[in-house]
């Protein structure tokens, strides 16, 4: 494109000194100078043909000139880019110290801006966060972008996130390129502020500034942070019912949603939250968060577990749930025979733990022990200590064989 570029300009140039000499052939025209009492005539195009050989020889002169200036400039150019290499070289090897010097003699030559950003990270690499502090306070203006990044990261780092906000917001560095807004969104987040970082999803996703195979994940994130972050009911139920359908329905949200909301003393909106998520998709991590949420109404929440697991009888999460209502309502052999089947379905310390509580409200000692014990081998991955005569089969078996329906068709244990 250049070479084009360049040949239709000496095309243009050529046509119109064609048209100069062709109106000077026809009117050569008549140039008079008088300097110092002496006339000097000649014709326009001679005096153009003079002017310009004029300035040619002044370009030249100044060419000549300045060559030794010029000269020195490209050599210190020229090492300061091979220092700024060697030096981004050595911080990429691991030779910190190597690096950092590198780096500020490339900064001192004119690299300052990605120079010194470098030269705080080589510092920050071995251990020394107010030489890193420093070098990018030496940064002026015309860096301020680069400079709140840096400092920013340098902060979150070591846990100062309102620091790091602080440098973003500064005035000169805006606006804020993408990896400045992605940083503020995590300056947010872990300032207790998510609600603010969720906010800010719409510009990191027209800048680009999250990786697309993780923006599910920041996203639900953010919004589960920002529901458990709220402080009265009206804030909870604001941002709860602003969250887009398909959010809304995450696990992860849902169980935010409803953990905020029973702290709140919400029972209901808890409740019905998780009612409502397990209803339309089940999921386990849900169906354990329902039976330990703490509010009332153990009743109905007992029921409604019960229908579930017509639908979902090799469920450990449900039958845990399920044995946590009948230990609270005082019912220690359904919740015994719950914990059974909870454990034929793979569920693990968090069912032999639930049989230490059982045996503890019972006033068994032994066993609580035995059962804790085992919940301690179960988190480790190791093998765990039966504890009761008979065999988990044969207790399946016989709880199927007790289990009768209310008068709701709804399935019950005999105490």
């Amino acid at each position: 494109m250049t070479l084009f570029r360049n040949l239709l300009l000496w095309i243009l140039l050529a046509i119109i000194g064609a048209l100069v000499w062709h109106l000077l052939a026809q009117d050569p025209g008549y140039v008079l100078v008088r300097y110092r009492g002496t006339d000097y005539t000649t014709t326009v195009l001679w005096a153009a043909v003079g002017a310009i050989a004029a300035l040619f020889a002044l370009w030249l002169l100044w060419a000549v000139v300045t060559l030794p200036f010029r000269a020195w400039r490209g050599h210190r150019s020229r090492q300061s880019r091979a220092r700024l290499s060697s030096g981004l070289e050595a911080l990429h090897h691991g030779h910190y110290a190597r690096a950092e010097k590198l780096l500020l003699q490339a900064a001192d030559d004119g690299d300052a801006g990605i120079a010194r950003i470098a030269a705080s990270q080589a510092a920050l690499a071995r251990g020394n966060a107010e030489v890193a502090r420093r070098h990018l306070d030496a940064l002026g203006e015309r860096d301020a972008p680069s400079r709140a990044i840096a400092t920013a990261e340098l902060a979150l780092a070591e846990g100062r996130p309102t620091d790091a906000l602080v440098a973003l917001d500064a005035p000169a560095a805006q606006p804020l390129p993408p990896r400045g807004l992605a940083l503020r969104a995590e300056a947010f987040a872990v300032s207790g502020q998510s609600a603010q970082a969720y906010g800010l999803l719409g510009a990191l996703r027209q800048q680009q500034a999250l990786p697309d195979a993780r923006w599910s994940e920041y996203e639900t994130r953010w919004a589960a942070a920002s529901l458990r972050e709220a402080d009265d009911a009206n804030v909870l139920a604001e941002r709860w019912e602003s969250l887009p359908k398909p959010l809304a329905a995450e696990a992860t949200v849902v169980a935010a949603y409803a953990d905020r909301a029973a702290a709140l003393r919400w029972e209901d909106a808890a409740a019905k939250s998780l009612e409502q998520a397990l209803d339309a998709r089940w999921n386990e991590g849900l169906a354990a968060r329902y039976g330990t949420l703490p509010i009332g109404r153990i009743d109905e929440r007992r029921a409604k577990a019960e229908r579930w697991l017509q639908a979902h009888p090799a469920s450990p999460a449900l039958l845990l749930t399920l044995a946590r209502f009948a230990r609270t309502q005082g019912h220690r052999a359904q919740a015994e025979e719950y914990l059974h089947r909870a454990l034929a379905q793979g569920a693990g310390a968090e069912a032999w733990e639930e049989f230490g509580h059982a045996y503890a409200q019972a006033g068994d000692d032994a066993r609580a022990r035995a059962a804790y014990a085992n919940a301690l081998r179960a988190a480790r991955g190791e093998p765990v200590d039966g504890f009761d005569q008979r065999d988990l089969r044969q207790r399946i078996h016989d709880q199927a064989v007790v289990e009768e329906r209310d008068e709701h068709g709804v399935p019950r244990l005999r105490e």
